[in-house]
């Protein structure tokens, strides 16, 4: 594949002083008061039976069950005395849960009363509820309402509180005779549902910060404890009253009989208005594929620091701004998740990964912060393993403290957490690397990965991103632009490639591609480039060929030709340098391409292919050419060697001997001497006029009137001048790689060939005067019989060759 590596000393998360590093990382947020315990709602799954990180997140559509639910308002003195609040949800397990109803300050509400609806209706005639202006329509469809009116305007922030909607239900065992607040919340919308949401804050994380907001309200109300209402094993608890054993989902991630018997609860109670089924986007484990749940649970977090200046958040904000980030666009999108993400979770319950190393008093519950114990955890850990967490006492870790005092964690740490130190076991452990790295690389998904873990593990403990530039890149698909399955057999693997086209194939499709896109691969995408790998190669073949074992010097006197390449080459290696500084290979690989093709075989090499092959061999312009060729041979090599290494290698050592190495070659500093404007706008000058000369051989080709270019004159009709400044820089006859030009001033007749987009150049094509020589082909009046030495016969040749074979 052409990557180089210290394959000798690879590094791995399971080395002993990797675990070391690892929990030495965490124990430095315990140190600086980033790490603490929290009774918060956390993802969890149920099949893996543990909390999971955002990172460790996926959303995949899934069904769920519906339900528009009926709170009562109890006796009150007003209009609302009697009516019933309405809110609807798509997990109605969590109904046990709840602890208050969330209003939007930004919406309009209504009591409304049924004027019609079927007698086995949920709602019937004269119900009386309280929905979104928006939203009633919707709703009272939903709960096949043929005909209703609206009372009143209500302000939902003077309704105060409402009963649970289990109250009084028989199954409940009196665990629901108690009201909940009504509240404003920001996240309430009229988008979907009536207008009212129903908050479990064990359950749900704007519950939960709405719920921690005003903690007074419910405490108000009795239900300030939240309830650990479903157990790891997503069972309900006798938290739940009346539904313990019930199931969320079981151990295979399939739905279990929670929503079921809920809704059966609720049915009991006359408190349901519909039901229905939503397809939607749901949170799914990444390992198992199965549905999540909210769950309330003890875990630690480090703390994102909100309100403090010089808090995580802030710091890692800070660092973002500071990073460089190929495509720009990926700085945003990593400083949006950074802005809204909830503090850290990192514990995680399972029985494999690095421990968290903690001890917690049993009576104060205080998280024990002791440098000496710490770095005996450290040492111990350096030398036998995490595992010594569990296979040694207490004690051997505790020193002076007595183990009957505190708590052991066993809890594990978040994978995204070892991820996210390995600069400081790879980077700062080494010392033949340095911290920083320069740059990350990774597929987009990693903004939410590795790049946030990483970034937030080095701002709390190094306060900057231990990371000078992110770079991100799509993935792979198939040629249809379809993700690669083996269903589908539309799987392209790199070893097929290689081993039918050779590695540096590999690497110029991966380098032509725009990575910041996702990438096509396939057949007949990589014969495209396969044939355009041709063209390069072709390109260096020319030029070893031409050079042999030359080393040619700078003629005192370069042609105009000569100049202008060089120009453009200076153009080029700005382009190249800055490209690869970019990480635009693209850029650079196709600005290569274009001049390897189109400058040079097309323009170049066509035009001097006769100085080569046919001057004298110490003619200026011959020399001229291969000091070129030479200084092309150099600089494109070095240019191609990211890309195309054993390409590049091969031809290096073709020339220079198989101890030479063109990766351990540098690109010279920019030769400042290449650059020549004035040649340049001669050349482009040149290139236009060829245009117009090759159009007019093409036309007499076709017409039969010439075979080759070489059987050809051209007259030229330049009745500006145009051609005056180009005759002094090259033989117009080379440009066009005909026999002879004639250039005339006048007009040209209507038949002459003309370009539109060259203006006042017309050119006519005749067949050359004259015996074709039988060195160089050209046709010329001045051709004839000379004895060819050493061999002992005549040929016809041209005076410029005879004087070059004398």
């Amino acid at each position: 594949m052409g990557v180089h590596g210290d394959w000798q000393k690879p590094y791995t998360t399971m080395t002993f002083a990797a675990e070391a590093i690892i929990a030495g990382e965490l124990l430095k947020f315990a140190e600086a008061g980033q790490l603490y315990r929290g009774d918060k709602p956390v993802m969890w799954s149920v099949v893996e039976e543990t909390a999971l990180a955002e990172a460790e997140v996926e959303y995949h559509d899934h069904e769920s069950t519906t339900v528009f639910v009926r709170f009562p308002m109890g006796p009150r003195k007003d209009e609302l005395d009697g009516a019933e609040l309405v809110i609807w949800t798509t997990t109605p397990w969590t109904i046990p849960a709840n602890r208050g109803v969330a209003y939007g300050a930004e919406l309009s509400y209504g009591l409304y009363e049924v004027v019609d609806a079927p007698e086995d209706n949920w709602l019937t005639a004269k119900s009386r509820i309280l929905l979104a202006d928006a939203l009633a329509e919707a709703s009272f469809k939903a709960a096949r309402v043929a005909g209703y009116k609206r009372v009143m305007d209500v302000d939902p922030g003077q309704i105060g509180k409402v009963h649970h909607p289990l109250h009084d239900w028989a199954g409940g065992d009196g665990g629901y005779q108690f009201m909940v607040p009504v509240l404003e919340g920001h996240f309430v919308t009229d988008e979907q549902g009536t207008g009212f949401v129903h908050m479990a804050p064990g359950h749900g994380v704007d519950d939960f910060e709405l719920y921690r907001a005003n903690r007074q309200a419910f405490v108000a109300c009795g239900t300030d404890r939240l309830p650990k209402a479903v157990d790891e094993s997503g069972t309900y608890t006798h938290e739940a009253p009346g539904f313990a054993g019930a199931q969320v989902y079981n151990r295979k991630g399939k739905e279990g009989d929670a929503n079921k018997r809920v809704i059966a609860g609720l049915s009991e109670q006359n408190r349901l208005m519909a039901r229905g089924r939503l397809k939607h986007s749901y949170p799914h484990s990444w390992r198992s594929k199965a549905p999540l749940i909210y769950r309330n649970t003890d875990q630690w977090f480090i703390t994102m620091g909100d309100g403090d200046s010089n808090g995580l958040r802030a710091r890692a904000l800070k660092a973002i701004s500071e990073t460089v980030f190929f495509p720009e666009q990926g700085r945003r999108r990593l400083e949006s998740m950074v802005e809204k993400r909830p503090d850290w979770l990192l514990s995680r319950q399972r029985a494999w990964g690095v421990p968290m190393p903690l001890f917690v008093h049993r009576t104060t519950r205080e998280l024990l912060v002791d440098e000496a114990v710490n770095e005996r955890i450290r040492q111990i850990f350096a030398e036998e393993g995490s595992d010594a967490w569990f296979a040694r006492p207490a004690k051997d870790f505790l020193g002076e403290h007595d183990p009957a005092d505190y708590e052991q964690i066993t809890d594990i740490l978040d994978v995204w957490f070892d991820s996210g130190s390995t600069h400081a076991f790879v980077l700062e452990a080494r010392d033949d690397l340095k911290w920083p790295a320069d740059l990350y690389l990774e597929g987009s998904d990693q903004h939410r990965g590795w790049f946030q873990s990483s970034l937030l593990e080095a701002c709390g403990t190094r306060g900057r991103a231990p990371y000078d530039q992110v770079l991100t890149h799509g993935f792979v698909l198939d040629e249809q632009g379809r993700k690669m399955s083996k269903s589908l057999g539309n799987i392209t693997a790199p070893e097929e490639v290689i081993r039918e086209s050779g590695a540096d194939i590999l690497r110029l499709w991966v380098a032509s591609s725009d990575y910041r896109e996702d990438l096509r691969i396939g057949k007949e995408i990589m014969k495209t480039h396969t044939d355009a790998y041709r063209k390069i190669r072709n390109t260096l073949r020319y030029l070893l060929g031409n050079l042999g074992d030359q080393k040619p010097e700078r003629p005192h006197d370069l042609p105009m030709l000569e100049r202008a390449i060089l120009h453009r080459m200076a153009k080029l290696d700005l382009l190249v340098r800055d490209a690869y500084r970019q990480y635009d290979f693209a850029k650079a690989f196709h600005a290569l391409f274009n001049f390897c093709t189109l400058d040079l075989s097309a323009v170049y090499f066509d035009i001097r292919k006769d100085a080569l092959y046919c001057d004298a061999h110490d003619s200026n312009r011959r020399q001229a050419c291969l000091y070129v060729l030479d200084q092309l041979f150099e600089m494109t090599t070095r240019w191609l060697a990211p890309i195309l290494p054993f390409t590049s290698e091969e031809a290096f050592m073709s020339r220079h001997g198989t101890d030479a190495c063109i990766h351990l070659e540098t690109l010279p500093e920019p030769n400042a001497a290449w650059v020549d404007d004035g040649a340049e706008d001669v050349f482009a000058k040149m290139l236009q006029l060829r245009r117009v000369m090759l159009g007019a051989l093409e036309q007499a080709r076709d017409a039969q009137l010439i075979g080759g270019a070489l059987d050809a004159q051209l007259i030229i009709h330049d009745p500006k001048g145009q051609c005056a400044e180009l005759t002094k820089a090259i033989g117009l006859a080379e440009l066009s790689i005909t026999s002879h030009v004639h250039v005339l001033s006048e007009e040209a007749g209507v038949h002459a060939f003309r370009l539109d987009d060259v203006a006042d150049i017309a050119v006519v094509v005749a067949r050359a005067d004259g015996e074709r020589c039988e060195r160089c082909w050209v046709t010329d009046t001045k051709v004839a019989p000379h004895q060819v030495a050493p061999l002992e016969e005549t040929a016809k040749i041209c005076p410029r060759c005879l004087a070059a074979i004398s």
